[in-house]
């Protein structure tokens, strides 16, 4: 058999189109080949004489069969200048991204106060219920030290009938010397051997040193790292505290203590050697059949001169509070309040032809789940640093701010949370735009008015009605089907990743 000319130079062009075609993306391929395919067929009939060959028309087939690579070449670089779905704004992932952002930069700032460092590592007391601190009647606050050395002997040393057992300390600003280290000076608290033991507070590198005739010092846990760069090897030393020598005997954990007054250290002494005048804080051991008595009371009891006097005594419970305590009852007002501030129900969503999948649905609905999970470490963290923004801010103080700032981040989250996902296509989850205003007021009650918003994608447009009625008093979510499909050149934005 022998092939014509013009044949060889046909199946030659047929095979550069194809070659070309290789080089579109797959989902524009065949509709490609197609169109040029069936351009090919055009071009040689308008070209090419009814008999013969011309090499001229062959060479202008040619050309426009050069020129599909040029089209290949603009189609390619159309795709890579759209923005991807991960790019896309308003898109599910870009408001992820957006939450987890704050969630770290919250974070971040916790990580650089020291106040929230330490209430992160909260080490709770054991038994609150029966730890009293006890205070002068007198004296409004708890944070002014109100109770002698001497009276604090008069208890230690009388026989009780509600306390088990007390502990005493008082604050001293007193310079810490050790070997190759500078003295500084810092805030000790002065206190009796069982303020650890009675509190249930553990000590980090104890020191096992049997000399019961110094007493021991107890480092915070910013002390040690800021003076000693956390030296574990110190530990068992001798110190100079101001004219007395101590023993090295370990390390507070971080956020040990929540009594009144910040401290640097702790010297623990067997005995406290104190002049009667010295005032301080005295902690009681409730004994537990008293326990019932409630958080806060007033008791007589009596002076070191023999008179009663009348004292308050307060548990530590309120103080043991850690902060998860108060941020869930944060989120519990907040839960509570939200119905009464804002409307809960999501919008109508129609049964039609068009009805979402289960995995649709629940894409959906894992995406709102998500922004509720990320919105709470945010809360948390937010409602921390605004806590700690201060470290002279004491901890009740700092307790009662972390609630109200947890609850409004809280409550104006969920608010804004529930809006968010009313204004969001529930195929694509992407931002509906475009919004027109539709009908008039004056026939609110003969046809809806209000606004109307649209899905970039395609999928629906959203009727939300301006006044509330009877038969029109929610959202309503229209789906368009599948002729519409091609007034939306950007159908390929629809939101990915995620969800």
């Amino acid at each position: 058999m022998r092939l014509h000319p013009a044949s060889v130079c046909h199946l030659l062009c047929l095979g550069s189109l194809r070659c070309a075609s290789l080089l579109v993306p797959w989902r524009q391929r065949s509709e490609w080949w197609r169109e040029w395919h069936s351009e090919l067929w055009h071009v040689r009939q308008e070209c090419m004489p009814k008999h013969g060959i011309s090499w001229k028309a062959e060479r202008d087939v040619a050309a426009f069969c050069v020129g599909a690579l040029q089209d290949v070449r603009c189609i390619r670089a159309h795709l890579a200048a759209k923005p991807t779905p991960h790019a896309a704004k308003g898109s599910a992932m870009q408001c992820v991204h957006l939450l987890i952002g704050l969630v770290a930069i919250s974070y971040g700032i916790g990580l650089l106060l020291p106040g929230v460092s330490e209430i992160l590592h909260f080490s709770p007391y054991r038994d609150p219920q029966k730890l009293m601190l006890i205070h002068d009647a007198s004296y409004s606050s708890d944070a002014v030290p109100t109770i002698s050395a001497a009276q604090y002997q008069v208890w230690k040393h009388r026989k009780q009938e509600l306390f088990g057992d007390f502990a005493f300390y008082r604050f001293v600003q007193q310079p810490l010397s050790a070997n190759k280290h500078d003295p500084f000076a810092d805030k000790i608290a002065v206190a009796s051997s069982n303020l650890f033991n009675l509190l249930g507070l553990p000590i980090r590198f104890a020191s096992q040193d049997t000399r019961d005739d110094l007493p021991r010092l107890v480092l915070s846990n910013e002390t040690w790292n800021r003076e000693f760069a956390g030296d574990s090897s110190i530990f068992g030393r001798v110190i100079q505290v101001g004219t007395t020598r101590a023993i090295l005997s370990g390390v507070a954990p971080d956020g040990a203590w929540r009594l009144p007054g910040k401290v640097n250290a702790w010297l623990l002494e067997n005995e406290v050697q104190e002049a009667p005048d010295k005032m301080g804080f005295v902690i009681g051991d409730l004994k537990s059949e008293h326990t019932s008595w409630g958080n806060s009371w007033h008791m007589s009891a009596p002076k070191p001169d023999g008179s009663m006097d009348g004292f308050f005594c307060e548990s530590l419970v309120e103080r043991n509070r850690g902060p998860w305590n108060i941020f869930s009852f944060a989120i519990f007002l907040a839960c509570l309040a939200l119905p009464a501030t804002t409307s809960l129900p999501l919008g109508e969503y129609r049964v039609t032809s068009r009805k979402l999948s289960w995995p649709a649905r629940l894409r959906r609905w894992g995406f709102l789940g998500c922004k509720i999970a990320l919105l709470l470490p945010i809360v948390f963290f937010v409602s921390l640093d605004l806590a700690h923004l201060r470290s002279t801010i004491d901890p009740i103080s700092s307790e009662y701010i972390q609630l109200v700032c947890a609850f409004s981040l809280c409550l104006f989250g969920l608010r804004w949370i529930l809006r968010d996902q009313r204004q969001r296509c529930p195929v694509c989850l992407g931002r509906l735009t475009h919004p027109a205003r539709v009908g008039h007021p004056s026939r609110s009650f003969l046809a809806w008015n209000g606004t109307e918003l649209i899905c970039i994608v395609g999928h629906g447009l959203l009727h939300v009605p301006e006044m509330p009625t009877s038969w029109f008093s929610e959202q309503r979510w229209l789906y368009l089907d599948a002729s519409w499909d091609v007034l939306f050149a950007e159908s390929g934005l629809a939101s990915g990743g995620y969800f």
